[in-house]
């Protein structure tokens, strides 16, 4: 890992839990070619369900996109590791799915009669594709983040995009894990 950046909310980020993330985002090393920078933020919140006390963030800039993951635990070193388990499947997807498009762009001879055979009969799960497999259209009406809150809830969905009355571009309020509500706004 090349550049990361580790922070602490509620909580002094000791030598140990540096090592600690650290050793973690090592293990990340063999995507290294496909990790460009990381976030990592350590969060200890007062809440009273324990098992959510300790929160960690990462986010991982990849060529083309971001990786992210936040887990939740009692223990601030088990929530690390959560963390670094989901980045680590998350990576491989990614790294599989930038492989068959790096592949699919060069022409592949058809493979001979004893080449197929030695693949028949075996299912390959990341070769799952995600498809659009509905289209909505609707008009995007000028409001307040409140009343896109509003508009969100009537209909029981878990964001909604909407023009923003004051800046005039596209905006999406989302519900958060915590029960609270986010606002994504594009940059001037």
């Amino acid at each position: 890992m090349h550049i990361y950046k580790l922070s602490g909310r509620n909580v002094e980020v000791t030598d140990a839990m540096r090592d600690y993330v650290e050793d973690k985002l090592m293990r990340l090393d063999r995507y290294n070619d496909q990790i460009t920078d990381a976030r990592v933020t350590l969060t200890v919140r007062d809440v009273r369900d324990a098992a959510r006390r300790n929160r960690v963030e990462v986010q991982l800039n990849v060529p083309h996109g971001i990786i992210r993951a936040e887990e939740h635990h009692a223990d601030m070193y088990a929530a690390i590791d959560k963390a670094s388990d989901v980045l680590e499947r998350q990576l491989r997807k990614f790294k599989t799915r930038y492989m068959k498009q790096r592949h699919d762009a060069v022409p592949q001879p058809e493979p001979g009669p004893a080449e197929a055979d030695v693949n028949a009969g075996y299912d390959d799960v990341s070769e799952f594709r995600a498809e659009i497999v509905r289209t909505k259209r609707f008009e995007l009406r000028p409001m307040s983040p409140e009343d896109a809150v509003a508009q969100m809830e009537a209909l029981g969905h878990d964001f909604y995009v909407f023009v923003h009355m004051k800046s005039g571009h596209s905006a999406v309020v989302y519900r958060r894990k915590d029960g609270h509500y986010g606002l994504i706004e594009p940059s001037a």
